[in-house]
């Protein structure tokens, strides 16, 4: 597989219940970036976080949907989605610990940084996979998020794990937020790093075009890290698949899971652990529907929306369960599925949350 070969990507207009359209994904960015007429700024507007081929235009032309979608994929940007309620300074703390260790421990020039305020209530980062070239396949989205949750670590920062859904909407670059209604904006390095938060909502009053980077260094120590996700994806299926080969599944209720049906969870955290508690009842024989008895409370009350957290639920419990896979869809790490998807299971009914 070649990453020109996945050029493919979608496009919603207005809120994530509306329908997935299919773009070439880096002309319709491009098209955002320059602030063009046709990308209608003054909107609310997403596209897809990441890149598809021409197995996926198949897909969302004979279904018009996302759903169910299992096949490869690919970015050209890897992003990172750094949030805090009701705290754009601790977000914009957070977001330039986050940018020193992308640009001084994994080598990525600062002009090479698209740092934006989402509009909303935090901030996007995204670094080019062109420096160190990952190839595309069908846990691309799996090794992006362990790829982003190491970096974070490094910087001691909490990112949205949601953002690594592979059918997932991304907030497009200089469209409006319609709640604050303010601009996803582009800010360079120097400005997120020296303006303060006022100054910044101020430049998100309007949106601004910007160049798309286009760098042809390598950075080894991002390769690295590349690889040590990808290996690290690797075993985690590779103990899967023993535990499901052998049927030595885990018989004790994790402490995790009890503290996510008390308690919730974190903003960067509650996709995770809310697909590993549906995971782990699972694993105990739970059936799916109390799964959701027990799971769906607390997970809507950690802002999770009610798309979502089906979708994560279904998910957790269907990666438990032995030869069922690639139906209704992604969630973070796994490619699942629970039944065919029904035919009113679609774009339209909300699927994939919005960044």
């Amino acid at each position: 597989m070649n990453e020109v070969d996945f050029r493919f990507g979608f496009r919603v207009l207005g809120d994530c219940r509306q329908p997935r359209r299919l773009i070439d994904w880096q002309t319709a960015f491009a098209a955002y970036a320059a602030c063009d007429p046709r990308a209608e700024c003054h909107k609310e507007a997403y596209l897809s976080a990441f890149a598809f081929g021409a197995d996926f235009r198949k897909h969302l032309t004979a279904t018009g949907s996302t759903a169910g979608f299992a096949g490869p994929c690919w970015a050209p940007w890897i992003w990172f989605d750094v949030d805090r309620e009701d705290d754009l300074p601790g977000a914009l703390d957070a977001t330039r610990r986050l940018c020193v260790v992308l640009t001084d421990k994994l080598g990525i020039a600062e002009d090479d940084v698209l740092a934006f305020v989402s509009g909303g209530k935090g901030f996007h980062l995204g670094i080019p996979s062109a420096v160190w070239q990952p190839a595309p396949g069908r846990d691309f989205h799996r090794i992006a998020r362990r790829f982003a949750e190491a970096a974070a670590e490094l910087a001691g920062v909490t990112i949205d794990a949601g953002v690594y859904d592979k059918a997932r909407c991304f907030r497009a670059p200089n469209s409006r937020h319609p709640k604050t209604g303010l601009h996803k904006r582009r800010l360079s390095v120097d400005e997120l790093m020296h303006l303060g938060t006022d100054a910044i909502l101020k430049l998100a009053g309007q949106p601004a075009d910007f160049e798309v980077p286009a760098p042809t260094y390598r950075s080894e120590p991002a390769a690295a890290l590349w690889a040590e996700a990808a290996a690290q994806v690797q075993r985690e299926a590779d103990a899967r698949a023993g535990r499901l080969m052998s049927g030595d599944a885990p018989c004790k209720l994790n402490r995790a899971t009890l503290d996510f049906i008390r308690e919730g969870a974190s903003v960067g955290d509650r996709h995770r652990l809310l697909y590993s508690a549906a995971a782990n009842l699972a694993e105990l024989g739970a059936p799916l529907p109390l799964c959701f008895a027990l799971l769906t409370e607390a997970a809507l009350d950690c802002g999770l929306t009610p798309t979502d957290t089906r979708r994560a639920i279904e998910n957790g419990w269907a990666s438990a369960q032995p030869g069922i896979r690639g139906v209704c869809g992604t969630f973070g790490g796994e490619v699942i599925a629970v039944q065919p998807a029904p035919a009113d299971t679609s774009a339209k009914a909300g699927k994939g949350g919005a960044r």
